[in-house]
């Protein structure tokens, strides 16, 4: 367990930051880009659940641990000092997640066009909070090139942007309010 009894140190204040390994490095690494990019998606889906109640209330708070552990994944790199016994993402979380896809697919009508954000409040937050998960990916990509990243972290947030846009039509009336883009509508 985590326990801060102050929350500064001074000790980013020349732009480097400390890995869970304990290594330094500058602030603009990779590695901490992608797990800020996490955090940001975090906050904007505490802001969707300003929006949400129940079922989808709880998902989404399964889904803002899972996206700390996330982040405690990518800040210890897998083979360095401190790897053993670090949190991880496990096929589990992926698989409930690919679960409450299935679920909530099942209830809409397929696709006859590409959405564009809206709809409801919640839906337009999570189209946001989609496109950070996205960003997201495309900086653990990127530093996998590099460093070993555990491969499921990588799968889960690729799976967690599809459970996003398929939870922003769930809320949008399961897809009943969405908003469909028509293509060239404006020439």
């Amino acid at each position: 367990m985590v326990k801060l009894t102050k929350i500064y140190t001074r000790g980013g204040d020349l732009g480097e930051t400390s890995l869970g390994s304990g290594a330094r490095v500058p602030k603009h690494d990779t590695r901490v880009a992608a797990y800020g990019t996490v955090d940001e998606a975090n906050a904007v889906i505490g802001l969707v659940r300003l929006h949400t109640s129940h079922e989808f209330d709880a998902m989404l708070g399964r889904i803002q641990n899972d996206l700390f552990d996330l982040g405690a994944d990518l800040c210890v790199p897998e083979g360095g000092e401190r790897k053993d016994g670090a949190l991880r993402i496990v096929q589990a979380q992926i698989d409930r997640l690919e679960r409450e896809i299935d679920a909530m697919n099942g209830k809409m009508k397929p696709l006859e066009s590409f959405i564009l954000p809206g709809g409801s409040p919640a839906a337009a937050h999570l189209h946001l909070a989609r496109t950070v998960a996205r960003r997201a990916e495309r900086l653990m990509t990127e530093l996998a090139t590099r460093e070993a990243v555990n491969p499921l972290a990588i799968a889960y947030i690729n799976r967690l942007s599809d459970h996003l846009f398929v939870l922003a039509r769930a809320l949008n009336d399961d897809g009943v309010q969405d908003v469909l883009w028509k293509p060239g509508a404006n020439r």
